[in-house]
């Protein structure tokens, strides 16, 4: 195994430190947007290379289910990172039409990972079978794995959350203390080998974390998608179409609607002398009935509004008539009372 390694080592090597080197520059950006050129760019390279490093690593053979811990060579421990270093990457991936390919691709890179360190003995947790209502969540294009573990109901267990959180800060700091031996080369084999099993056990918790994210992600993508595709169906009863109403203007009485046709502000259709004649002709207004069941202000209304009728074309005469007569005598004309 370490000569095979040794073979094709020095290339493998730079492919996968090449990943991990944009990985951590893309988590230290400072760019304001993901979806910038100069970040999607590094995303690109990233995923190149490690995909490249993926094909060497099988290839190769470098892992297997039939062999121990301990039968891999320490160098090599760092190559079993890959699948979690590019599902990490794909999902920094920003293409909005492909989302849901990108999270189910990067789901798979987080289980084939986990797959690899579980028959491995690495980590603390336990993966069960998967049950049938997350399998059919999957990735349709994938096989289905009777084995592969229920990773979203673990993750998302709050106990299991607390647990992940504090192994994730020692794990942290181990590492922090251990980085600047191992890339100096002043670190032993031992040495060596704790930093890589770290750096696995550290990734673990991050693949648990985000098979979370995805899964969440996922639904809400599969629940918008399957409300694209129905077919509009009624949104409710009909309405009765109204039937149209005519426009109207209130008048103040029945004698000003007669007069005025469709009421104020409407031009008026006929002179007051044409009204009077009209009236004439037709004789006087019929007197009012009692309305069964009418009040006695209604009645006494109705009443006084035929009174007024009939008795405005003696007002009218006496009015011309005190007109004619103010023409002919001037103010105080026939006065003599008090005068000496």
């Amino acid at each position: 195994m370490m000569a095979e390694a040794g073979a094709g080592g020095p290339r493998l090597a730079e492919l996968l430190a090449l990943g991990q080197r944009l990985w951590d520059e893309l988590e230290a950006s400072t760019e304001p947007s993901s979806g910038a050129p100069a970040v999607q760019e590094k995303v690109r390279q990233g995923l190149d290379a490690l995909q490249r490093a993926a094909a060497m690593v099988a290839q190769l053979e470098l892992f297997s289910d039939n062999e121990e811990l301990e039968e891999i060579a320490s160098a090599d421990l760092k190559f079993m990172l890959l699948p979690a270093l590019l599902g990490a990457l794909t999902l920094k991936q920003v293409d909005l039409s492909r989302r849901r390919e990108h999270l189910e691709t990067a789901r798979e890179h987080f289980l084939r990972f986990l797959r690899l360190c579980r028959s491995y003995g690495l980590g603390s947790f336990q993966l069960s079978p998967r049950t049938s209502s997350e399998e059919g969540a999957g990735s349709p294009s994938a096989p289905r794995d009777p084995a592969q573990p229920n990773l979203v109901a673990m993750a998302m267990s709050r106990t299991a959350k607390i647990e992940r959180y504090k192994q994730k800060k020692e794990l942290e700091n181990k590492l922090a203390s251990m980085s600047s031996s191992v890339e100096s080369g002043t670190a032993d084999e031992d040495q060596i080998r704790e930093f890589y099993v770290l750096q696995i056990q550290k990734w673990i918790g991050t693949s648990l974390e985000e098979i979370e994210s995805i899964e969440q992600e996922l639904v809400i993508l599969r629940s918008r998608d399957a409300a694209r595709q129905a077919p509009a169906g009624p949104r409710g009863p009909s309405r009765p179409a109204r039937a149209a109403m005519k426009p109207f203007i209130l008048t103040r009485d029945s004698v000003q609607a007669r007069v005025f046709g469709a009421g104020y502000p409407a031009l008026p259709s006929m002179t007051v002398n044409d009204w009077y004649e009209q009236r004439q002709k037709q004789g006087p207004a019929p007197t009012p009935q009692r309305v069964p069941g009418a009040n006695d202000e209604e009645l006494q209304k109705q009443q006084q509004e035929t009174e007024e009728e009939e008795d405005d074309e003696e007002a009218l005469k006496k009015a011309r008539d005190w007109d004619d007569w103010k023409d002919t005598h001037p103010r105080g004309y026939g006065n003599r009372h008090n005068m000496g």
